[in-house]
């Protein structure tokens, strides 16, 4: 590949980039605090063959070998070996370096055959992810949801505004009632998307004739008496990583902008055989990560100052504007957790492989999980029991019912905690009050403490399937065409993460292991765990083990706008009343003792139903 460079007296030429060269594209580069600038999987990344830079004399502390050794047909010598064992943190001896450089050229040639291998993002590894410990046994649960007896439905109230926040069992139990069409509902989602949606920037994509054509099908049914499910004739809106015929799936990322769906998703599939009405895809971070997609910034609308954190950001933000009835997130390392806190919305992240992701835009094969962002607990439980199922489409789809039964009365639920999360800094008078509403509701609180563990190494996992999964961005320079360029977005990390060696992987693979192992045994003590959102590495931790996780409305609090780091964006700005949430984790496939839990607590704290302003 030819590209530009720069010779010693700042002139440019266009050239392929030589070994050894002094200077080269700041894409094969890095400049390390020693002084010495190196480039091994950056340049090959960027250039399909290894590009090296040397701007330093070799350190003095080991001479090399004498004489040089003979020049290998890719240029690499001990010099450049020994500048790149700093980068993985090793030191061989002259004797190592001369008999592994032997090796060398045919590991770049076959690297450079194996980047000539193009890959189908939807295509996953042969290795699969199971949250399923040899040996452990979990409780059978039938395909069933049992909700607490409602009595008469409420009369449907005349401001528009009081029906589109209403909950989506409730606008499930209007239709079935004839109190209200899908039709009708549809239109005032329609309505409030084309009002508030611009201003917020939480919809890619809004599909006006798809939502009439289904709404008017699910009336065509009402009327019949052919009532689909609880969600039958309710619109929802969907996360712009999932795949709707006809419909472009942008991924929130500038080179995917006009990649248009050949067929339904799995969740499309089973949300349109359960009657739900799709109004649109949802802004979602690119490529699943933060709040800024090609087009914008999705924004809280508590206070669109501030982003709506991500990746689930459009969904989590149209829930809390009042513009669809329920919606579909997805989560790898906390996207639907960290919006839903940011706007005050409830997120339920299922067990792994409870709902299928096949129709979906892979990121992490083995950390992405599916699930809803709604207005109300009981939602979720609805959403999840349509969902749920083994999709033979999904490498990692495991086959578990979901039983879930509205029970009031949840005294002497065993419910883990650990003090030192609701003192000092790692919690606020939100966090507290909602433990003491627990314990007010009867529940019996427990001890729960994870091992000291380096879990923070597991992040690492993150980055490299990321990396795999979108190879070609790195590989032809796609990546510059991402919006977000820092340090912590995408395109750097995608770099970065090729200098990490696979041995050391496979080591995180095992710790990972270990951390399931030593997160099962926790959790075989407790029906639940109550704790602030992103305390002792909770959140990080059960996505590495694949355990459900339900974050809900606890109260409010004064805050200066937040970046999508949770920093302040100007820490002069005047406070705003913010949502603050709290989570509730449980065992795997125990999803019902979450839901029953957070559906108790979301009675006690009553806090749930009110509305941004200015949203009506």
């Amino acid at each position: 590949m030819t590209r530009p460079i720069t010779v010693k007296d700042g002139a440019t030429a266009e050239a392929e980039t030589p070994i050894g060269a002094t200077a080269v594209n700041r894409r094969d580069l890095f400049a390390w605090s020693a002084g010495l600038g190196l480039a091994t999987g950056a340049g090959m990344a960027h250039s399909g063959g290894p590009a090296f830079a040397q701007t330093a004399p070799p350190p003095a502390a080991e001479p090399l070998l004498k004489p040089p050794v003979p020049s290998f047909p890719s240029g690499i010598d001990p010099w450049i070996v020994r500048s790149t064992e700093k980068v993985v943190g090793l030191q061989y001896t002259d004797r190592e370096r001369a008999l592994l450089l032997k090796g060398l050229d045919e590991q770049i040639a076959a690297l450079a055959r194996l980047r000539g291998v193009k890959h189908d993002n939807s295509l996953a590894p042969a290795s699969v992810f199971s949250p399923k410990l040899p040996g452990a046994v979990f409780a059978p649960q039938a395909n069933r949801v049992r909700l607490k007896p409602s009595g008469p439905a409420p009369a449907l109230p005349a401001n528009p505004a009081d029906i589109a926040f209403a909950s989506a069992a409730q606008l499930g139990r209007w239709i079935r009632s004839g109190a209200l069409t899908s039709r009708a509902l549809t239109e005032i989602f329609l309505d409030r998307i084309a009002r508030h949606a611009p201003g917020l920037h939480n919809f890619i994509t809004v599909t006006p004739e798809r939502a009439r054509a289904e709404a008017d099908a699910a009336d065509r049914d009402a009327k019949a008496g052919r009532f689909r499910g609880p969600l039958h004739g309710v619109p929802y809106a969907l996360k712009d990583l999932f795949d709707a015929e006809g419909i472009a799936s942008t991924w929130g990322a500038e080179p995917y902008k006009n990649q248009i769906a050949r067929r339904d998703s799995t969740v499309v599939r089973k949300l349109r055989e359960a009657g739900a009405v799709l109004l649109g895809k949802t802004a979602v971070g690119a490529l699943a990560y933060g709040d800024i997609w090609h087009d914008g910034v999705s924004r809280n609308p508590w206070n669109p100052v501030e982003g709506s954190s991500g990746s689930s950001a459009g969904s989590a933000s149209a829930i809390a504007a009042g513009l669809c009835g329920f919606a579909i997130g997805t989560e790898t390392l906390g996207s639907i957790i960290s919006p839903s806190q940011r706007c005050g919305t409830t997120g339920l992240r299922p067990t792994f492989g409870r709902i299928s992701r096949a129709g979906a835009m892979a990121l992490c094969w083995s950390l992405d999980k599916v699930g809803p962002i709604c207005r109300s607990v009981e939602d979720t439980a609805l959403v999840l029991s349509v969902l749920n199922g083994q999709d033979p489409d999904d490498a990692g789809s495991l086959d578990h019912g979901f039983e879930y039964e509205t029970t009031p009365n949840v005294a002497g639920m065993r419910v883990g905690h650990d003090p030192e999360w609701f003192s000092g800094n790692s919690a606020n008078d939100v966090d507290r009050k909602a433990l003491d509403a627990a314990r007010a509701l009867g529940v019996k609180l427990v001890p729960f403490k994870l091992p000291d563990l380096p879990y923070d190494l597991l992040s690492t996992m993150v980055e490299a399937e990321a990396a795999a999964a979108f190879a070609e961005l790195t590989l032809d320079n796609q990546d510059d065409l991402l919006r977000w360029q820092d340090e912590n977005a995408w395109p750097n990390t995608f770099r970065r993460v090729r200098f990490f060696p696979a041995v050391d992987y496979i080591q995180i693979d095992r710790l990972r292991r270990q951390v399931m192992i030593a997160t099962q045994s926790a959790f075989s003590g407790v029906d639940a765990v109550l704790a602030p959102n992103f305390v002792a590495n909770l959140l990080l931790v059960t996505n590495f083990t694949g355990h459900p996780c339900l974050c809900l409305r606890a109260g409010f609090v004064e805050r200066t706008p937040r970046t999508l780091f949770d920093a302040p964006i100007d820490p002069s700005a005047s406070p705003f009343r913010a949502t603050h949430n709290v989570s509730v984790w449980a065992n795997l496939y125990e999803e019902r003792a979450a839901i029953r839990l957070g559906q108790a607590l979301e009675a006690r704290l009553n806090v749930a139903s009110e509305r941004p302003p200015g949203l009506g």
